[in-house]
């Protein structure tokens, strides 16, 4: 058994490095050479600056009166400037947002093991190639542009990190904080004739980040009125800034200007995947270099509506990928463009020659086919030619050799079934709801296998779980507004099941949110039984009997308790439905034992794990062992659609190491509850084959079985009361008035 221990977990231990090895490998190359424009750019000195998290249609869209809560950038659109919608990807948060505007390429994966925060490997940027840069804003954006840089010239200056609280009272202050620093730089560049001589050489550029739209977004969702009278505090600024640096620079005509947004935002307050309210930020551009406003009559190639929702359909629309930013700004200001763009220079934004677009086309090709020559010979040096060897497969022959007593018919219907069942799974990736179809099919497994007519209670059992675990993939991602009564029937049904075991975890996020809410921000109490619960889900039930159903009982229970907690809506009911389904599953499957002519039926409550196993009597491989994988590996799928996760009960201050922590934690719930439940099926056999029921000590166990289940009801209960709390006090911090002191 240690030979076996070892050898798994030396495979399990490859398999895990091997991701990080293949996914979490840096793509940037280096040593390639810079390309630049060799025509005089037009424009001295560039201004970027990224409103963070605000979302295209809460720019463009009017009010009811339709006037525009940005009055100053509507104008730069109908008349000055250039607009568009910005095309971002995935994952659609600060970090990558920035490095594809700055940067030009879609954010090094590598990175997220320095929370997305520091540079693992350093890349070219725009500010890296400038003649100079000031940078005002967040500490987790700015440092890692001015520590990537060559030499000494990109300069920042933040406010410090616990002002990015999710649970302030107002997070305006934010971009109040950045356009007071801007306009009192300026004022002391007058009298400072050094850094006014700097101020006035070409190649500047100037780099605001503004985070009090998206702090807002995250405390009181995207339409609540802080976010959006945040949006018009931001106009307000950048009309003022604008004028500032007009009157500094003598309204030369040699200033560019680039608003746009690094990511948008659900409904829900959330960020990070593929919605459209996610990807879709605003770009406005205006100034030295840019085309302005251009009026059409003839209906433009976009067919989203979007035109019409925000009434611009008369304006012509350039919509751009969000690295394509980087090199429009390399060319308006004659930079080179970032050695590790993959951006495509936007030429409907540029008003200038044929020959300043066509030689600024030409060297951002020369500069991606750079990178493609540097990557090619990396490649050549590191690869062994050996390796790449066509892939051996025998496993259909072998299937069929190991089933010669089986008509060919049937195996042929195996692997029929099989394939399409691969098939299913592998489409259900790009649409959820072939999830739904596989689950509804899966529900007819003991109708076509007779086991129906033999055992209907389970079967019905089986067919209604996995109808009831069908909707689940149905149901919306993202975009979706808190519903803690949901989390509540997910509570009184595992209660209604399990004997009031998650009470507390029903009232803790209720109570956060509602703390939240009213102002208040993260009680400390309910942030202390958060993680308490969390440890305990942990060791709870190791503590538990070894027998089968008892230790099987406690694992459910105590994860579900975690996963209140981090639950604001639907997905609350999963881990019940599934818990149920699981249960079912095992008990259908010793229905689907007997049915094959053996009649050891043996009880999980009798079966102990911890018993000594003698592995030289494990039982050859059958084909119904192909079945029960296919099922575990679809139910592991069904798992894979949660990715919305409510962190409030934990923390409010940004940390993006425990925030992923607790998002990849609440990931894994299912599927332990899957993994369980197939250890189980595979375990509950091997007994039934060496029959070891005799050795169990009934009483001994029941005993135990009642000391942990008394700790995981206790911890449980605790949960849900901290929930509420929080919950009642979130309420109260989004009604509140209160300004921050």
């Amino acid at each position: 058994m240690i030979t076996f221990f070892l050898m798994g977990l030396t495979v399990h231990v490859v398999f895990f490095l091997s991701i990080f090895d293949i996914y979490f490998t840096s793509p940037l190359v280096h040593g390639m050479t810079p390309q630049s424009t060799p025509l005089a750019p037009p424009a001295s000195r560039l201004v970027l600056i990224v409103a963070d998290g605000l979302r295209a249609d809460s720019l463009f869209t009017l009010l009811p009166n339709s006037s525009s809560r940005t009055p100053f950038l509507r104008t730069v659109i109908e008349e000055t400037g250039t607009w568009g919608v910005s095309h971002t990807r995935v994952p659609t948060e600060s970090r990558p947002g920035h490095v594809a505007l700055i940067a030009g390429f879609y954010e090094d994966v590598s990175a997220v093991a320095k929370g997305w925060k520091e540079n693992p490997v350093e890349f070219d940027s725009v500010f890296n190639e400038s003649r100079s840069t000031w940078c005002w804003g967040s500490p987790d954006i700015l440092p890692m542009f001015a520590k990537g840089a060559t030499g000494d010239h990109v300069y920042t200056h933040t406010y410090p990190a616990e002002e990015e609280d999710f649970a302030s009272t107002d997070a305006s202050r934010l971009d109040t904080w950045v356009f007071t620093q801007v306009k009192s730089f300026f004022q002391a560049a007058k009298t400072n004739s050094t850094l006014k001589a700097t101020l006035l050489e070409d190649k500047n550029i100037f780099f605001l980040h503004l985070l009090g739209i998206d702090t807002n977004g995250h405390a009181h969702r995207p339409m609540s009125q802080e976010y959006l009278d945040n949006i018009a505090l931001v106009d307000t600024g950048v009309a003022e800034v604008v004028s500032l640096m007009e009157d500094f620079f003598g309204h030369d005509g040699r200033t560019a200007y680039v608003f746009t947004s690094d990511h948008g935002m659900t409904n829900w307050g959330s960020h990070g995947a593929g919605h459209p309210s996610e990807t879709l930020t605003p770009l406005v551009v205006w100034g030295a270099g840019v085309n302005r406003a251009q009026r059409v009559i003839e209906a433009q190639p976009y067919e989203d509506g979007y035109l019409k929702d925000w009434n611009l359909e008369h304006i012509r629309r350039a919509d751009v990928n969000q690295a394509d930013i980087a090199p429009l700004m390399a060319s308006l200001l004659g930079l080179p463009i970032p050695v590790n763009s993959v951006g495509v220079t936007p030429l409907l934004y540029l008003n200038n020659s044929d020959q300043f677009k066509a030689e600024s086309m030409y060297t951002n090709a020369i500069q991606v086919l750079e990178q493609f020559k540097m990557k090619m010979i990396q490649k050549k040096e590191t690869t062994l030619p050996f390796l790449f060897t066509p892939f051996q497969s025998g496993a259909l022959s072998d299937l069929i050799r190991s089933a010669p007593s089986l008509p060919l018919w049937k195996c042929l219907g195996y692997f029929v079934l099989v394939a399409f069942g691969i098939e299913l799974l592998v489409v259900s990736f790009f649409h959820r709801s072939m999830l739904t179809v596989g689950l509804a099919f899966l529900s007819l497994w003991p109708l076509l296998s007779g086991l129906f007519g033999k055992a209907k209670l389970r079967s019905l059992s089986w067919f209604l779980g996995c109808l009831c675990l069908a909707v689940f993939p149905l149901m919306p991602v993202v975009g979706r507004e808190p519903n803690l009564r949901l989390v509540a029937c997910a509570g009184l049904l595992t209660l209604f099941t399990s004997m009031i075991h998650v009470a507390v975890c029903l009232y803790v996020p209720s109570l956060t949110h509602s703390s939240l809410q009213q102002k208040q921000g993260l009680p400390l109490l309910n942030q202390i039984i958060s993680w308490s619960t969390l440890a305990s889900s942990i060791f709870v039930p190791l503590l538990s009997s070894t027998r089968l159903f008892h230790r099987l009982l406690s694992i459910f229970l105590s994860l579900t308790s975690t996963y209140l907690l981090l639950s604001t809506g639907y997905e609350a009911l999963f881990p019940p439905v599934l818990s149920w389904l699981m249960f079912v599953w095992i008990n259908i499957e010793q229905e689907a034992l007997l049915a094959q002519g053996d009649s050891r039926r043996q009880e999980l409550s009798t079966i102990d794990f911890s018993a000594n196993i003698d592995i030289t009597k494990i039982r050859q491989l059958k084909l119904d062992d192909i079945r029960r994988s296919y099922f575990f590996v679809s139910l592991v799928c069904c798992n894979c659609f949660f990715l919305c996760t409510s962190i409030y009960c934990f923390l409010t201050v940004f940390n993006p190491f425990i925030m992923g922590g607790l998002m990849m934690w609440k990931v894994i719930i299912p599927f332990i509850i899957v993994m369980c439940t197939f250890e189980t099926i595979q375990v509950h056999f091997f007994f039934l084959v060496q029959d070891y029921g005799s050795w169990l000590d009934i009483g001994t166990s029941i005993s135990h079985y009642v000391i942990v289940m008394s700790m995981t009801i206790f911890l449980m209960l605790l949960s849900v009361v901290t929930h509420v709390l929080t919950s009642k006090r979130l309420i109260l911090w989004n009604r509140s008035k209160m300004h921050f002191p």
